[in-house]
């Protein structure tokens, strides 16, 4: 039986004022959107005309209220799960199967997971079909979407099921310092999936190959060379084939290190803007950005753990939920969820970590071009192409954005000497 004690009139009152605090910052953005979205801001008079401009808002003010609808459900979802018994009812059927803590524990996180993804369903066809169909973004067929669908449920499926049995056997063997080692293997399977990504995970879902214009790739190569970066290898990827949204990134580590480049971006941008999207991304590398974030990470994950090991025996928290005893498994379940509601109101503070990182790049990027233009005008074509919020509410981009809004960030381009030396670097 639910106990309605003060832990879940506790939990249930931030809970709420997280999603009414979300609700409210997403509904003064599209106020201001409306509000300010007839007038195009003056970087983008040149690119976006009157009928684009009201396609961006058009399209921000879908997605937003879509993403809203989604978001409600998901948390209406999972009250349900919570005070309706649900989790007690599952766990007593598992009991009855006799097959321990962690087959239990499987099976407990893989219904969850089922029931997650399959309620999902409706939500992701309709954002492919209907709003990304709506704005001309989607080129994903049905058949496309199902065969993606199926490999990614198998690969979350078989990778969850990893780190879920780790964590699992090493609650059951080190009831007191399960936190340390789980902390060692959780960052040593991240670290190897960032090598594997690139080889074997990504090939699952696109092509990549080597670049047709050989151009572009000894320049590439020798803008790399400038920032003392080797990688393996420069690929263009089929992203066309599911999306007309453009792009750009590096991944991998090590020996599978490598640049990817939409087919999308190839064929809408000239080589310089290229050029200069790579800069940015070189200049993440050049800075450490992803080290120290990585390094962060790692962090915030043991104390996460910590924490979640201490609560873990917190008997209150198991009666709360109409369990009689403790059960590791379900303690691994519902300590995230209570914690969760807090963890959201501290994204401003990854958020503005980000958006310094974004403009150091920045800044690296047009030191190696010699000149701002370039990834001014990349940027100008980014945002336009992919229908990017151009005014959104200074509040809700603090909280939110993890690069500067376009106008602040085009501004800040603009200011910069456009005769920049590379001998700075």
């Amino acid at each position: 039986m639910i106990q309605f004690n003060a832990l879940l009139i506790a939990f249930l009152a931030v809970f709420v004022f997280q999603s009414l605090f979300q609700l409210t910052l997403n509904w003064i953005n599209i106020t201001h959107l409306r509000q300010h979205g007839k007038h195009v801001p003056r970087v983008f008079q040149d690119t976006v005309d009157k009928e684009k401009f009201s396609k961006i808002a058009a399209y921000t003010a879908d997605s937003t209220r879509f993403g809203i609808g989604e978001k409600l459900f998901d948390q209406a979802l999972l009250l349900v799960i919570l005070l309706t018994c649900f989790l007690p009812w599952l766990v007593e059927i598992i009991n009855n199967w006799h097959i321990g803590f962690i087959g239990g524990g499987l099976i407990f996180f893989t219904i969850l997971a089922m029931i997650a993804n399959l309620l999902d369903i409706p939500f992701d066809l309709y954002s492919t079909f209907v709003i990304e169909d709506r704005y001309g973004f989607n080129t994903r067929t049905i058949k496309l979407w199902l065969i993606d669908w199926i490999k990614g449920m198998a690969i979350s499926f078989i990778l969850g099921g990893i780190i879920i049995f780790f964590l699992l056997t090493l609650v059951y063997y080190f009831k007191n310092t399960w936190w340390f080692f789980a902390w060692i293997v959780i960052s040593v399977f991240e670290l190897l999936i960032m090598w594997l990504y690139p080889v074997l995970i990504a090939p699952l879902f696109n092509k990549f190959e080597q670049i047709t214009n050989k151009e572009l790739e000894n320049n590439i190569a020798t803008l790399m060379g400038k920032a003392g970066l080797a990688v393996k290898g420069v690929f263009q990827m089929d992203a066309g084939k599911r999306s007309r949204h453009t792009n750009a990134y590096f991944t991998g580590i090590g020996r599978t290190k490598r640049i990817v480049l939409f087919d999308t971006l190839l064929s809408s941008h000239p080589d310089e803007e290229i050029l200069s999207v790579l800069a940015h991304e070189t200049g993440h590398w050049m800075k450490k950005h992803i080290i120290k974030q990585l390094v962060l990470l790692e962090i915030l994950s043991l104390i996460g753990l910590f924490i979640v090991a201490k609560l873990l025996k917190w008997q209150l928290i198991y009666q709360t939920f109409g369990f009689p005893e403790q059960i590791g498994y379900v303690g691994l379940f519902l300590v995230p969820v209570l914690l969760s509601p807090l963890g959201y109101f501290t994204r401003p503070v990854g958020s503005a970590i980000s958006r310094k990182y974004e403009r150091e790049a920045d800044d690296i990027a047009v030191k190696m071009m010699g000149t701002a233009g370039p990834m001014k005008n990349a940027l100008i074509k980014l945002s336009a192409d992919n229908l990017a919020n151009l005014v959104p509410h200074p509040i809700f981009s603090w909280f939110n954005y993890s690069h500067p809004p376009p106008v602040e960030r085009i501004e800040r381009l603009e200011n910069m000497t456009e005769d920049v030396s590379t001998a700075s670097l």
